[in-house]
């Protein structure tokens, strides 16, 4: 074979393989670095210590200190207060209301005085881990006249029970009257 054939064939086999091949690949020069092998002898750079320094728990073998460890002094997530609080009301359900839209009371009838156990008896979910009572919320429209006896009950439902000719009476709550 003459010497332009052959280039001729090197130059089409790069040309399918495209700009890079596994075999022109290689690191870049100064990334790849020997293992640094210590304690090997003084004339190493590396030998006596071992680069540990001289004594203390660091240059000890088996050592791992924690990294939030700040040498006996006040660590930091000690000397940073406690963020947040919750209640004990909050947890016991103490301060945590049964919801019900107004809309749902339209079920009874004009003139009937609406209170907890009534709401329970006719089967409306109104929770018993909810220590606050029950709050009426403006959902839904009512058009019957009734008394409604409560522990909360928000501005805009108030507005509509009164608008229908009823009236809105707060009690206390049973955990609190049970409490006292």
């Amino acid at each position: 074979m003459t010497k332009e054939v052959q280039t001729n064939k090197e130059e089409s086999a790069t040309e399918d393989r495209g700009p890079f091949s596994l075999e022109s690949l290689s690191p870049e020069k100064g990334s790849r670095h020997r293992r640094k092998r210590v304690a090997r002898g003084e004339s190493s750079g590396w030998g006596k210590t071992a680069g540990r320094g001289n004594k203390g728990q660091l240059s000890r073998s088996g050592v791992t200190v924690p990294h939030y460890f700040e040498g006996g002094q006040m660590p930091l997530y000690r000397r940073v207060g406690k963020i947040g609080f919750r209640s004990p009301k909050q947890f016991m359900g103490l301060n945590r209301y049964s919801t019900l839209p107004v809309g749902a009371l339209e079920q009874f009838e004009a003139g009937t005085e609406v209170t907890r156990e009534l709401l329970e008896a006719s089967g409306l979910k109104v929770g018993a881990k909810q220590g606050a009572g029950i709050k009426i919320l403006g959902d839904g429209e009512l058009t019957k006249k009734l008394t409604v006896k409560v522990e909360a009950v928000t501005k805009s439902a108030r507005e509509k029970i009164e608008k229908a000719g009823g009236t809105v009476e707060l009690v206390v709550a049973r955990a609190e009257a049970q409490g006292e």
